[in-house]
């Protein structure tokens, strides 16, 4: 036996797996199972009264390890329970201990070549260690007292924040004893970029390719699932791991699949779901998790935080008063002092700022910005100390490096080979320098292959390539142009691109040029500038971008400092997207968009920046004056019509200010949307633009809860005679039956709102109020939406009354709420009445049944002003169809767009469909998107749009559901007929 094994182990996990009977009987069987082995009892006084814990201490105190064992395995026997015999058996035999020696060592191996950079000093600080001890602790703790732990947690941080190093320091932790013995007994790390590589694998390939010494043990590694822990590192680097098919998944761990197929069956729980999972990744990759794993526990790492930081510093810098200074200029720039949140660029600054003040330079001068600070810590690793400038053959190498860098992140590479370097003009001796300079490490695992220390060397590196030569003359095609460059950095085509725009306008500063011109002794000419314009121009142009500025070129234009490019540059687009999430955000946001003068429609979310703490508003002056810059573009700006703000925070100050700018007179805004936003101060600041701005049309408040009070400003603003809105969007605003007789009020006097949405609100018998508004006969409504609104069965009646009264709604959308037989019956007689005016109906998801649809059916035949109808949604079958088919064929029918998605149809209504797309001359829309439809009822269909009196012009189905025979067949169709547009959706 393993000689720490109980110890480390304990035998109380075995303890724990007995029932209460079970538990009584071992301290019986304690009593004389000892003497059986020629063992002392121990005092039946202490047993009886002992717990689980109390035993397995008893046991470790009266008996040797071996003796403690061989009586809790006979009485394991005794009590039927050979089960935890035969486990403590096998985790007995040494193979977890030989696991953890493995693990211990290869991780600190991987640990200590943070040493390069000194991070390896600050982590060693008590403080840090106890701080990362915390937070690994918490980890699997369950949420609230006698619940179940998650058993799948997703780490998420901002690329290089530190996720990876977290998860070393855990897994030494694990090796050491420290954490999880008896939750865990291994723990394996998989690299998400190392296992997409591999063409076919499995799981129990991938345990063995990490186990120390053949042979491995993988059915009893396997063997108790619910005792493993997965980590899965850097998840942003699949592709397609939760957009695979279930079908295409697999439960077997010896089966071979590709790489990421084998991640994905553990992701998604098709393998092993008992096991426990840690999933690393980014923000950008958080949401797509959360809907697709099951029950996932979301945990953030922020990385250093502002004492980390100063800490860190103090272990730089030998010397305390030039550490703090270093620090005080950090702390006042905020680019700088963000970046120093990740660990290794904390120590790219460090070393930066400590290389300046050692050559006596301005830092303010040197070090300003991201790229200007890049440029100084580059430049100074590449020139000799005590020279002024570099030698020829530095250049070279520096050029060398540039092409290796721009290669890599063309190809997705970012591990090289000693025949890629050779490739870019580096030669073997380069190497060593360039390792030296602490610009390269080693790549571990892999014999001869090197990697940059950090993905923004590589960016800045691949940044300046395309200013110092044409990117035409790479040996490698695959390395891209100017243009190129720039349309996959604002299309986020590749996650790895953070800052590679940023550092190439930040290298058409004005200052940087000099620095780059005095450093390769060249000069860069306006031509480049020049270039880079009309390449974002043709991009303002471009269909993929539809005219949208990308946040990330907000930050590139910041980058750049050139006010008059800025503002050529802004002035190709027409719509700008961001989210602000810190104070860099912010900063960059206001400076850019002080320059836009062409902007039509601006969307953005703001958190974290404007708090509450105490009752008094912490924004400082500095961020309440970017933000006054923000806000003055819509007075600025005479084209822009369209402002949302969606998912914010904003204190009394930021919202005061956003408020006084929309009811300025030169607002000349036209649609606002205002969702999912909490805002602290005077809510009628906020009602009151309705009444002073006579340009907004349309409002949309979904998601931003309003008060009783709310209510009443809106409403009274809506009624204020220069207030013009027509189209009001209210979806879950926590709306109730009693707000609803505000808003009748407005539908009997306002003659302007012709769209309202209340939408998931629990309107319930205030809806019947709503009603009676719409009998008056000053309601000028022509459209109302009730999804979800919890209508009560008084409700229907008051609704078909409408149908009859009222002249002019014509859009009405009731999915979502239960509407029984009678209660169609009756809407559907209020349908056929010769005063019904409406045109539009939606009853998605209402419970309509196939004998529902013979009341619909009879709509369609008498009512020839109802143009569109979606009943997707409802279990109306084969045989409901049937009946709507022969509606749709009849003379008196004006139908032209059907829904009947997710309805259970099956093929065999095919043939009726076909029948009415040949009959009807009115039909031009048709979705069936969610519907079981074999490849011959797909035929069929094919055959009815061939037929020379088909009107359809579009036909919805779903990609999913087809093989790629039918898939075919659907293209060809759609080929061939010019007139007619077959979508067939990826969901």
């Amino acid at each position: 036996m393993a000689s720490s094994f109980f110890s480390d182990f304990g035998l109380m996990w075995y303890l724990d797996e007995l029932k209460k009977e079970e538990f009584r009987r071992f301290k019986e069987l304690l009593r004389q199972e000892p003497l059986q082995l020629g063992l002392e009892r121990i005092p039946w006084a202490e047993v009886k009264r002992a717990t689980r814990e109390d035993l397995a201490n008893l046991l470790i105190k009266h008996y040797q390890e071996q003796q403690a064992w061989d009586v809790t395995y006979r009485i394991f026997h005794k009590i039927g329970r050979k089960d935890l015999h035969i486990k403590a058996k096998r985790e007995s035999t040494g193979y977890i201990r030989m696991y953890q020696a493995h693990v211990k060592k290869k991780f600190s191996n991987i640990w200590s070549r943070e040493s390069l950079t000194r991070i390896h000093d600050y982590f060693e600080q008590e403080v840090v260690i106890q701080k990362k001890r915390e937070r690994m602790e918490l980890l699997f703790e369950p949420k609230a007292t006698g619940e179940e732990p998650s058993r799948t947690v997703v780490l998420v941080g901002t690329p290089k924040i530190g996720k990876t190093t977290f998860l070393v320091k855990l897994m030494l932790a694990w090796a050491e004893g420290i954490f999880y013995q008896d939750r865990f007994l291994y723990i394996f790390y998989f690299c998400c970029w190392e296992v997409k590589r591999l063409a076919l694998t499995s799981l129990a390939e991938l345990i063995s390719g990490d186990w120390p010494n053949p042979p491995v043990p993988i059915a009893e590694i396997l063997s108790q699932p619910e005792r493993l822990l997965f980590i899965i590192d850097s998840f942003e680097e699949l592709t397609c791991a939760l957009k695979e098919p279930e079908s295409d998944l697999c439960s077997d761990w010896l089966q071979q699949q590709p790489g990421e197929v084998v991640l994905g069956s553990l992701l998604r729980k098709k393998m092993l779901p008992e096991a426990s999972l840690l999933i690393a990744t980014t923000p950008n990759y958080q949401q797509e998790l959360e809907a697709q794993l099951e029950h996932p526990e979301i945990k953030t790492i922020m990385g250093l935080n502002e004492s980390d930081r100063k800490l860190y510093f103090s272990c730089v810098f030998q010397d305390k008063k030039q550490a703090m200074e270093a620090f005080s200029f950090v702390r006042e720039n905020e680019q700088l002092f963000h970046m120093c949140q990740i660990p290794i660029l904390c120590w790219v600054v460090c070393t930066c700022l400590k290389q300046e003040m050692e050559r006596g330079r301005d830092l303010a001068l040197a070090c300003h910005r991201t790229t200007s600070l890049f440029a100084s810590f580059i430049f100074n690793m590449f020139t000799p100390k005590g020279a002024t400038r570099p030698h020829e053959q530095i250049h070279v190498q520096l050029k060398g490096l540039c092409s290796l860098a721009v290669e890599g992140m063309w190809t997705d590479t970012f591990q090289f080979s000693e025949e890629d370097f050779r490739r870019n003009g580096l030669v073997e001796s380069d190497i060593p320098a360039l390792l030296d300079m602490k610009l390269l490490q080693k790549c571990r695992g892999y014999e001869n292959s090197y990697t940059f220390i950090h993905v923004c060397i590589q960016e800045f590196c691949a940044a300046m390539f395309y200013l110092l030569k044409s990117s035409g003359n790479h040996p490698n095609p695959a390395v891209g142009c100017s243009k190129a460059l720039l349309l996959t950095y604002l299309k986020r085509e590749n996650v790895h691109w953070i800052l590679g725009g940023c550092f190439v306008f930040g290298l058409l500063n004005a200052e940087e040029e000099k620095r780059l011109d005095a450093f390769f002794d060249l000069q860069l000419s306006l031509e480049v500038k020049q270039q880079f314009h009309q390449c974002l121009k043709s991009l303002g142009e471009c269909e993929h971008l539809e005219g949208e500025v990308d946040f990330l070129l907000f930050y590139c234009l910041f980058e750049m400092q050139d006010k008059v490019f800025v503002t050529k540059a802004l002035d190709c687009f027409q719509e700008v997207h961001f989210s602000v999430t810190d104070n860099v955000d912010l900063m960059v946001s206001a400076y850019c968009l002080k320059h836009c003068s062409g902007l039509r429609k601006i969307s953005f979310s703001v958190r974290n920046v404007f708090k509450e703490e105490n009752g008094d508003s912490s924004t400082s002056s500095y961020n309440l004056v970017r933000w006054h810059y923000i806000c003055s573009v819509l007075t600025t700006n005479v084209h822009l019509r369209e402002l949302q703000v969606h998912n914010s925070v904003l204190d009394e100050s930021a919202f005061g200010a956003l408020c006084k700018e929309l009811r300025h007179p030169n607002c000349h805004l036209q649609k606002l949307e205002i969702n999912n936003v909490s805002f602290s101060g005077e809510s009628w600041l906020f009602f009151e633009v309705f009444i002073h701005n006579p340009y907004l049309k349309c409002l949309d408040l979904s998601s931003t809860r309003l008060y009783r009070n709310d209510v009443r400003l809106l409403c009274e603003a809506l009624n204020y005679p220069l207030c013009n809105i027509e189209d009001l969007t209210l979806a879950n605003c926590l709306l109730s039956a009693g707000d609803c007789e505000a808003f009748a009020s407005v539908l009997k006097s306002n003659k302007k709102l012709k769209y309202l949405n209340v939408a998931h609100n629990y309107l319930d018998q205030g809806v019947s109020l709503l009603c009676d508004a719409l009998c008056h006969l000053d309601c000028v409504l022509e459209a109302l939406v009730l999804v979800y609104c919890y209508l009560s069965e008084p409700c229907w009646d008051s609704l078909c009354e409408v149908l009859v009264c009222n002249r002019s709604l014509i859009h009405l959308d009731l999915g979502g709420n239960v509407l029984k037989d009678d209660d169609l019956e009756l809407l559907c007689a209020a349908l056929k009445h010769p005063n019904c005016c409406l045109q539009s109906l939606c009853l998605v998801k209402v419970s309509i049944t196939d004998e529902g649809c013979r009341d619909i059916a009879s709509v369609l035949t008498s009512n020839p002003n109802l143009r569109n109808l979606d009943i997707g949604n409802n279990d109306i079958q084969d045989e409901g169809v049937k009946l709507l088919c022969e509606a749709l064929t009849h003379p008196n029918c004006h139908l032209e767009n059907l829904g009947l998605d997710s309805c259970q149809l099956t093929s065999a209504c095919c043939e009726d469909l076909a029948s009415a797309l040949t009959q009807s001359k009115t039909l031009r829309r048709l979705s069936l998107t969610g519907n079981t439809l074999d490849h011959d009822g797909v035929v069929v269909l094919c055959e009815g749009l061939r037929h020379t009196e088909c009107a359809l012009r579009m036909l919805r189905l779903q990609k999913a559901k087809f093989g790629e025979e039918t898939q075919r067949l659907l293209m060809a169709e759609d080929e061939r007929n010019p007139s007619l547009t077959i979508i067939i959706d990826n969901y």
